[in-house]
């Protein structure tokens, strides 16, 4: 028994010594079951209000002060030099000077919620909604920040995304699909496979990508001759090999893993091909996607996927931005524009059409990205004003949740006047998580993983927040 467990007798007499000297801080008995992992639901600890989740990644850093944020003092002082203390992450090419936003704000929905003429769309949504302004993370570059937003720490490789503790907490409901699906853009995204790995959490909690284009899963068909009849006795002599295999390595969480992968990928065959087949949906509900514009095409049809996914029982679906889109250091009157018309109808139809579907009740919708904006102007390489942008601000930004047990028609937390540092009821990214986890129905404090001779947690052992006033 102790050559298959994970000590030796060595470690077990130590303890025994340690405990009996009383130099043990929490003197416990080890722990002699073996740990079985799969996807197989689960039920919460307390009634949830989110079943499944959407995060869209807007990677880059969408600008607070030109979309959700506006600071009428930024037109005020236009050109004058910013009152406080700037920190930027390029002083190469650091100015101190404010920078006005080009853009209109109005206020949209029964909420009177201000948002910039770039977002037309989210004011049509406005009243469903939670609008977080104050959103911190201390992360001053985008592989720490999408990180900490993705994992809930700041190393950028090697720790479990948000959706492998989600499905590590509750699992899924679909067998025949992942349970934790990525929609990526062309290229991989910053950090690349760490955004959906599953880390030291078992193999079987890792995302699984789905491509912008077909084929959207690699290898989901079989070579041919290999279908059919073949194929099921091929799969069936495998996986008699490979348990006899797990028998004779017993608590191999890789291999068990790959086990379960192999059966997913055989029933994923006729399941994958049929969710990810948009085909069927009405001209419509494609237009209203805005998959019928060439600028809003692809973001627009992987939130439909992501809407169908969810639909069939997916439990976690992260749809990526193109690496980048957001990072508008320089020439941002040309490209913020440009990538508002990307993502801003697709986004805002996505929570129509769980609304109409009666699925927004229960389907968790994250919006943002891993920083914000500064207010001053950034010259890149000495270019005019019309070529100007701004670096990175970790300070206050802003992102917006719905659905899942949201609060809609909400604004949460405020930055200074200028939009620079979040001064008012602060969200860090370890109160974001605390309150994804109790919205799923999950204790952050329990919800925990044997790893590295502590129990580690998607909040690292930091307190986090849960932000009862988001709350429905």
């Amino acid at each position: 028994m102790l050559s298959r467990a994970t000590f030796g007798v060595g470690s077990v007499a130590l303890a025994h010594l340690l405990e009996r000297e009383r130099l043990l801080a929490n003197p416990s008995k080890p722990d002699l079951e073996r740990h079985r992992f799969d996807l197989t639901p689960r039920p919460p600890r307390h009634c949830p209000t989110a079943h499944a989740m959407i995060s869209l990644f807007m990677q880059g850093g969408p600008s607070q002060v030109d979309l959700l944020d506006p600071k009428p003092e930024l037109s005020r002082l236009d050109g004058q030099a910013y009152p406080g203390e700037v920190k930027w992450d390029n002083p190469a090419e650091a100015s101190s000077k404010i920078l006005a936003c080009p853009w209109k704000f109005a206020k949209q929905g029964r909420c009177g919620m201000e948002v910039s003429e770039l977002l037309p769309w989210l004011g049509r949504v406005a009243d469903d909604i939670a609008l977080i302004r104050s959103m911190q993370t201390g992360a001053s570059n985008h592989g720490p920040g999408i990180a900490a937003m993705n994992t809930g720490r700041t190393a950028m490789h090697g720790n479990p995304a948000l959706g492998s503790w989600i499905t590590y907490g509750l699992g899924t409901e679909s067998q025949n699909l992942p349970a934790f699906a990525v929609l990526v853009d062309d290229g991989l995204p910053v950090l690349g496979a760490s955004n959906w790995s599953s880390g030291w959490l078992p193999s079987i909690y890792q995302g699984t990508v789905i491509r912008p284009r077909e084929p959207r899963i690699l290898n989901l068909d079989p070579p041919a001759g290999r279908s059919g009849a073949v194929q099921g006795r091929y799969l069936e002599f495998l996986e008699q090999l490979n348990r006899e295999h797990l028998q004779r390595h017993a608590g191999e969480l890789d291999l068990e893993a790959r086990i379960v992968t192999y059966e997913l990928a055989a029933r994923m065959q006729t399941a994958a091909k049929e969710a990810l087949d948009i085909s069927s949906e009405p001209v419509h509900v494609l237009e209203m996607y805005g998959i019928d514009k060439p600028e809003s095409r692809s973001f627009g049809e992987r939130c439909l996927i992501a809407r169908r996914l969810v639909e069939r029982g997916v439990r976690f679906v992260q749809v990526f931005t193109t690496t980048q889109l957001w990072d508008h250091h320089g020439y941002m009157v040309q490209n913020l524009p440009a990538a508002c018309r990307k993502v801003d109808q697709p986004a805002a139809a996505l929570v129509m059409d769980l609304k109409q579907r009666g699925l927004l009740e229960t389907t968790l919708v994250h919006w943002g990205g891993e920083m914000g904006r500064l207010p001053v102007v950034q010259l890149p390489n000495g270019a005019t004003p019309d070529k100007a942008g701004r670096d990175h601000n970790q300070f206050g930004f802003s992102m917006w949740l719905a659905g899942g047990g949201i609060r809609g028609g909400i604004v949460h937390g405020a930055t200074d006047d200028f939009g620079h540092h979040a001064i008012r009821d602060v969200v860090s990214h370890h109160d974001y998580h605390a309150t994804l986890l109790h919205l799923f129905g999950l204790d952050p404090t329990r919800l925990v993983y044997r790893h590295g001779g502590r129990d580690q947690s998607l909040l690292d052992g930091k307190p986090g927040r849960i932000v009862a006033e988001l709350l429905a």
